[in-house]
């Protein structure tokens, strides 16, 4: 009926779309509130449940509801799936061939609200646009460009597919045959800044309220902090020795006094005060002993009521269990029916299986009991006696524990008295502590000398363990000659005449100037160390560079092998007056030559 209004009829005559994308189908399909079906009418979704959408936030829709006009009902899986005309007030849709594949779409971008409608005729205005395109929702803005397209921004995002549906027709303005008064719709998604921006606003929102749960929970399952603990003094101190004393406050008043003493609050004014409620404090052991005890009791009360309660329940058990038997005998048992006969001999059996699970139990309590009460008779009548005497020194040490914290308490109170004492009398107490630091100081002197005593003793020790390696070492020697002599008396003329040959050599080495290896090793270490200087240098920085190799070496015993080795060797004077300075050069390449 072209008269109809704005809404499209379509609800009586059946129709379906042909499809490339099963999935997107079943979405679009499913946002209107439909069982997704195929084009042979067999459903996409086997699990559908159309009370719920696949789009968070998007309610359910029916189909028959004013204004869905253009929704089809689910398809008869017998019937052909065809679209059909649609008629509007001031143009005619024409739907597309069923055999032509469907149009191409996008891919969908996140929270689209706007399409892409493209194909319209060069005639077409946005009044006819909005009359074809409003009866899928709420319009937003249409953005219609001058080259046959469109841009239409709806209110929701289930609109859109119901958009995407008119995808193909084709569109006649009026009853017109002209070519700028028809065209052939093609509507596609687009993407929109103000979409995405949405769509971003409520992720985050999601997001936000995703944190606030989480926050909430783990502050539910987080565990309470425990109450602050006020500062020390005086009067706290006096409200928790008193709170110490009652035992309904004693847990609260022994977790401040822990706190107090963890922190530090422990000093010498406060001293007697912290151990008067450390003294009260032990005071609760015995109460709690006690408590032990009496709760010891009370389970051993109620294991014997549980004893005694547990037998008499089995002595029921038992009277049960023997109207059963006596039941069935032959005297009673033809009497009943089957049914009746098969009751009691499951009642029977049950009561059976009840009772003997009771009585293992009973005989475990009264096992554990025995052995219990053997166990104390294997214990000798000594064990018992020591026992006796171990709770007459218990008794006893508790007696001696009090003693000492009572004289404590005294040693405490006479301890203040002689501060008290000791502040009166600070004038006295000047002059004894002037005598007192003379005294140190003397003492500290005294301590000085006596390691001063200790040092020269110990340098004494060792050298005379040097004297002593000196004094073996020029014994050896002596030894060495005496055998050297031997030798030249024993040998032959021959070696009297290598001798004579040789003695030349040894003159001429006693008559050099370096007369051991000794000096021979110090005169290349020290011709190495002055052709590093080559301006020379002063006999102490020679000798301090040698005395850290040798400690023993000094500064004269260089000098006068230095002196001795003229062309090795060579001091210049440097400076004028005062500054006047000796350097030694090495010289020993010059000297070679010369020699």
């Amino acid at each position: 009926s072209t008269d109809g209004g704005r809404n499209l009829s379509l609800d009586s005559i059946p129709m379906g779309l042909p499809m490339s994308d099963p999935s997107a189908w079943a979405t679009a399909m499913n946002n209107l509130g439909m069982a997704p079906m195929g084009m042979t009418g067999q459903p996409l979704l086997p699990d559908f449940d159309p009370a719920l959408g696949m789009m968070t936030g998007i309610p359910p829709i029916n189909p028959m509801m004013p204004g869905l006009g253009i929704v089809p009902p689910p398809i008869p899986p017998d019937m052909p799936a065809v679209k059909e005309i649609i008629h509007c007030k001031s143009c005619t849709l024409f739907p597309p061939n069923p055999h032509l594949p469907p149009p191409a779409t996008r891919e969908r971008p996140p929270g689209c609200k706007t399409v892409f409608v493209g194909g319209l005729p060069e005639n077409g205005t946005e009044q006819i646009i909005m009359e074809v395109f409003e009866q899928c929702g709420e319009v937003i803005a249409i953005r219609k460009s001058k080259k046959n397209f469109c841009h239409i921004r709806f209110a929701e995002e289930f609109m859109v597919d119901k958009a995407l549906y008119l995808s193909g027709y084709r569109i006649r303005l009026g009853s017109s045959t002209d070519k700028k008064d028809t065209g052939r719709l093609h509507v596609d998604f687009a993407q929109a800044r103000d979409d995405l921006y949405e769509w971003e606003c409520r992720q985050r929102m999601l997001a936000r309220e995703e944190r606030h749960r989480r926050r909430l929970a783990e502050e539910r399952f987080r565990p309470p902090s425990p109450p602050p603990v006020v500062h020390y003094s005086d009067h706290e101190c006096s409200v928790v020795a008193e709170k110490l004393k009652d035992d309904t406050k004693f847990s609260e008043a022994i977790q401040t006094l822990l706190t107090w003493i963890e922190r530090g609050e422990v000093n010498r004014r406060t001293a007697n005060n912290f151990y008067s409620m450390i003294q009260s404090a032990n005071s609760h052991i015995r109460r709690l002993v006690n408590e032990k005890a009496a709760h010891e009791k009370e389970m051993e009360e109620a294991k014997e009521k549980f004893k005694l309660a547990l037998s008499g329940i089995l002595v029921q058990f038992e009277q049960i269990v023997a109207v059963y038997h006596s039941a069935s005998k032959q005297k009673a048992w033809d009497h009943f029916t089957k049914a009746q006969r098969k009751n009691i001999s499951v009642w029977c059996k049950q009561a059976e299986e009840i009772r003997n699970i009771h009585n293992d139990e009973l005989m475990g309590i009264r096992r554990e009991e025995e052995m219990e009460m053997s166990d104390e008779e294997i214990e000798d009548p000594s064990e018992m006696k020591e026992t006796e005497e171990s709770a007459l020194v218990s008794q006893v040490e508790a007696l001696k524990e009090e003693n000492d914290s009572l004289r404590w308490q005294l040693d405490a109170y006479r301890n203040e008295v002689e501060l008290l004492k000791q502040e009166q009398g600070k004038a006295t107490r000047d002059e004894d502590t002037t005598k007192e630091q003379q005294m140190k100081l003397l003492q500290q002197a005294l301590q000085g000398m006596q390691k001063h005593l200790l040092k020269v003793q110990e340098e004494y020790k060792k050298r005379e363990a040097e004297l002593e390696k000196v004094k073996e070492d020029k014994l050896k020697i002596e030894t060495l000659l005496e055998n050297l002599k031997e030798q030249e008396g024993s040998t032959s003329r021959v070696c009297a005449c290598s001798q004579e040959k040789e003695c030349p050599v040894e003159k001429a080495l006693s008559n050099s100037p370096v007369k051991s290896e000794r000096e021979v090793l110090l005169v290349g270490i020290i011709s190495t160390f002055l052709h590093v200087h080559p301006f020379g240098a002063s006999i102490e920085y020679i000798c301090s560079y040698l005395q850290r190799l040798d400690s023993k070496i000094c500064t004269a015993e260089v000098e006068v092998l230095m002196t001795r080795l003229q062309n090795t060797f060579r001091q210049e004077l440097s400076g004028v007056g005062a500054s006047l300075e000796k350097r030694w050069k090495f010289c020993g390449f010059d000297g070679l030559k010369m020699t």
